[in-house]
């Protein structure tokens, strides 16, 4: 099980087991870092149409961005593909990591996955040696960043495993932006958790409002969870107990849940900032959205905006992890980096961890106040509880007697002078007494059925 870590905010502070340290045996890092300076690692082996589409996709990125270094893992003669494509001086920002896939691997990718073949485990088996690779290095400190279109399973269980996770965090969820007739609308999960649970809903809303914070400068987001219908009880079973624990969490950075939204809501992000949903429904959404809005284009907004690039960062890790969609072209693959590049420029990976980690101690904070609060309560009561369920018990039983007493007595006086009438007395003395004994031990366990107080006392 991967021990929880609570963030990284320099590269360089853990590694994975078996990874070199640049630091050692005079290993370079890669050349003198400026400010500003991103270095990304490009999984060549990740995607439909890899190598050839990442290749394509590293030398836009790399003639874009001179502030950008490039770590290229994956097999050699892609990545002299790119070498040579480059001029001497951006030649000077790529390094190679060699990693070879076995030779059924590559025949089985270049049939393109024949339907005789298991596709998800020959995906899972030819992606995971560049995805491993890419993760490491950003483990070992020698990128910043890691961008693959590869396996998603493959990636996210290699980013968990290597990189580790935020404290609380168990399934990290994929985010992704999509533009909104009001802006822009953070979507999570896209993909990673198909079947989560509510509490695994409610950290990816914690998530995603730090993300939106950090990333997008939104003061106080809204958060909403996307279902069928926004009355109380739509949904499925998770819809359906979800919504009570959204309304008890609190969201880091003042961020509030917004409630129930539905698809039309994405798309005008008049009602939330941040849409939180599983990863099959948020994935079948992300791309039926991003179909229809390169067909038709995005929704109109003012102002316009660049429309957000299509990749998701993964989040909860303790590194920066952009995933690509298998199919993505050579512009998505460095519309990808540069997103990675930018992400990384500033600290969202520390900002988040920071944003979640303030709102954890203050619902810490919150329930120790509450637990010292219930403990003295239960401390005083103890001390009053004793007086209570005694006393009025005691006082009542004794004074039943002398009543009792009281109605025989008078009783036989009054025989000499009426029998009829000391009879009726005498009863109503027994009657009396007894119901009135009754009623006290009845009243006294009554008052600690009804009291919470003496409950804790006892």
């Amino acid at each position: 099980m991967t021990r929880p870590i609570s963030g990284r905010v320099e590269p360089g502070q853990r590694r994975s087991s078996g990874v070199p340290d640049p630091a050692e045996g005079g290993q370079q890092a890669g050349p003198a870092r400026e400010p500003g300076t991103a270095r990304i690692a490009v999984d060549l082996l990740g995607g439909d149409q890899a190598p050839a589409v990442v290749v394509d996709g590293a030398l836009r990125a790399a003639q874009a961005d001179p502030a950008l270094q490039l770590l290229l893992v994956g097999p050699i003669e892609a990545a002299e593909l790119v070498l040579a494509a480059l001029t001497p001086e951006q030649r000077t920002r790529v390094r190679l990591h060699p990693v070879q896939p076995a030779p059924d691997d590559l025949d089985g990718h270049a049939a393109g996955r024949s339907a005789h073949a298991p596709a998800v485990g020959r995906a899972r088996q030819f992606a995971e040696p560049g995805v491993r690779a890419a993760v490491s290095a950003v483990a070992a400190g020698l990128a910043d960043a890691v961008v693959s279109a590869g396996d998603t399973g493959a990636i996210v269980t290699s980013a968990a495993i290597t990189l580790g996770r935020l404290i609380g965090v168990r399934r990290p969820p994929l985010a992704a932006v999509l533009p909104s007739a009001a802006g822009r609308v953070v979507l999570l999960d896209v993909g990673s958790s198909v079947d989560p649970d509510e509490h695994t809903l409610a950290m990816h809303g914690r998530l995603g409002a730090a993300y939106a914070i950090a990333v997008h400068g939104i003061a106080a987001p809204r958060v909403g969870l996307l279902t069928i219908g926004t009355e109380p009880g739509k949904g499925d079973r998770l819809r359906r107990a979800a919504p009570e624990l959204f309304d008890e969490i609190t969201l880091p950075g003042g961020a509030r849940y917004a409630g129930l939204v539905e698809g039309n809501d994405v798309v005008t992000g008049a009602v939330a900032d941040v849409v939180v949903t599983d990863g099959f429904a948020g994935n079948v959404l992300l791309k039926g959205l991003e179909t229809a809005y390169a067909m038709i284009g995005p929704p109109p907004a003012d102002p316009p905006r660049e429309p957000p690039p299509r990749a998701a960062v993964l989040l909860g890790v303790g590194g920066l992890v952009v995933v690509c969609h298998g199919a993505a072209s050579g512009t998505d693959l460095a519309a990808g980096i540069a997103f990675a590049a930018a992400l990384h420029r500033i600290g969202t990976v520390p900002k988040v961890a920071t944003l979640v980690r303030a709102e954890a101690a203050e619902a810490a904070q919150a329930a120790e106040m509450a637990q010292a609060a219930e403990a003295a309560q239960a401390t005083d009561t103890a001390t009053r509880a004793p007086a209570r369920a005694t006393t009025p018990a005691g006082a009542e039983e004794a004074d039943a007697k002398p009543r009792a007493g009281r109605g025989e007595g008078s009783a036989m006086p009054q025989a000499g002078g009426g029998e009829g009438s000391a009879k009726p007395q005498a009863g109503g003395g027994e009657s009396g007494a007894a119901g009135q004994a009754g009623a006290g031990h009845d009243g006294t366990t009554e008052d600690r059925r009804s009291s919470p107080s003496a409950r804790g006392g006892a």
